[in-house]
């Protein structure tokens, strides 16, 4: 690469480049060029669905909706949206946005890349924690992605379920301790498992659990009984991150770590696991771990396709082919969370076939430059989304 005039830099958008439309796909500022050349602008009503999940689900938790309204907060429209962290379900609309074309069309680019991604990371997360259950799950795959989204993916990871982050910055801003072990780097340098732990133990806070990596040199069950042998009751877990070329039956060799250290009284040393797993894994394993953590699968989860659909012009029912015309509303029921979708203005049956009523999902967000709404705490929403992982099926 030779550098250019403005010097090195990392290759991506600023705010201010977000928020002034230039991250746009060239088709829209096209359409808007146009639109205004013939002054026909007209106003719209929009809404945000997925149609259809990713490897055949059948929910999606909904993220990036405080991103959105920074970018939306200046624009002369109305915005309606689910409350971030909902579950919902496919042809739901998540965030509607009445207004004039030219006021926000420029923004569809954006609007979408920051709901889908940022949903995608958090419904990962949420089928690994509904997996794992009370276990703990752990965000490992910063790594995997732009630096510059780490703390993007890992807050999503988090309100998504996970009950840990690894990148300080990211922990940081969720006003959480990091949490991580150790790597193979230091036990490689150091030359022994043993040392590099106890070398972890002389020198970083007494505060940060000493959990000992068990894969780099020798056998998983002889290499955990060494340390927690050689650390004298500070042990507070191994990690297994076996390459898949050594790992064979997986489980088996876990319960043989399992075994040995209960055999010599290590019962209260905890197995953590790491290193390809999804929520696919997770309940294979369950009987024997006690903690995940999951990089690649949460950080490089697959996109939510969300689509931005015009259903309505001046006050007309209207919409492309393939997708239904006219404004909706979605209804749900808190207690089976079943939910139905009804034009605008509509009501469902007075009640859920469970006999709770259903309440309206979408809330107004946005009135014309005036924000509606106090935006939850990233805390809150996390155990929002927990809540409704009761009545969801992997």
């Amino acid at each position: 690469m030779t550098e250019n005039k403005k010097g090195w830099q990392f290759h991506v958008a600023t705010d201010e480049e977000i928020k002034s439309g230039q991250v746009v796909d060239v088709y829209f500022s096209r359409t808007k060029e146009i639109l205004e050349a013939e002054k026909k602008d007209k106003h719209v009503v929009a809404e945000f669905v997925v149609k259809r999940f990713p490897e055949n689900r059948s929910w999606g938790v909904l993220a990036g909706l405080e991103e959105v309204v920074y970018l939306l907060r200046d624009l002369n429209i109305k915005a309606w949206a689910m409350p971030e962290g909902t579950v919902f379900r496919e042809n739901e609309p998540v965030l509607v946005i009445e207004g004039n074309y030219l006021d926000f069309g420029l923004y569809e680019t954006a609007i979408l890349g920051l709901l889908c991604q940022a949903s995608g990371v958090a419904t990962k997360a949420a089928r690994c924690k509904k997996a794992a259950g009370v276990k703990t799950v752990l965000s490992f795959g910063a790594r995997r992605m732009h630096p510059v989204l780490a703390p993007m993916i890992e807050r999503n990871a988090y309100i998504g379920g996970c009950d840990g982050v690894a990148v300080i910055k990211s922990a940081e801003l969720l006003g959480i301790p990091p949490a991580g072990t150790i790597p193979h780097a230091l036990i490689l340098i150091l030359g022994d498992t043993v040392e590099a732990v106890e070398a972890f133990d002389r020198v970083i806070d007494p505060k940060v659990a000493r959990v000992a990596l068990i894969d780099t040199f020798t056998d998983e069950k002889f290499e955990s009984v060494r340390v927690a042998e050689a650390m004298k009751g500070k042990l507070f877990g191994i990690r297994l991150d076996t390459p898949g070329s050594r790992r064979g039956d997986f489980l088996s060799i876990l319960k043989e770590v399992r075994w040995e250290l209960d055999l010599r009284g290590f019962k209260d040393v905890r197995i953590f696991v790491s290193g390809g797993i999804d929520e696919t894994k997770i309940p294979q394993l369950n009987d024997v771990v006690d903690a995940y953590g999951i990089g690649t699968s949460i950080s490089s989860a697959p996109v939510l396709d969300f689509a931005m659909d015009i259903v309505e012009i001046e006050g007309q029912p209207i919409a492309k082919r393939g997708k239904p015309s006219g404004r909706k509303e979605v209804y749900r029921c808190p207690n089976c969370g079943a939910s139905v979708i009804v034009p605008f203005g509509q009501k469902p049956e007075p009640a859920c076939d469970c006999g709770v009523p259903y309440t309206p999902l979408l809330k107004s967000i946005l009135d014309h430059k005036k924000l509606l709404i106090d935006l939850p705490d990233h805390k809150d929403i996390r155990s929002y989304v927990l809540e409704q992982l009761g009545y969801v099926e992997l």
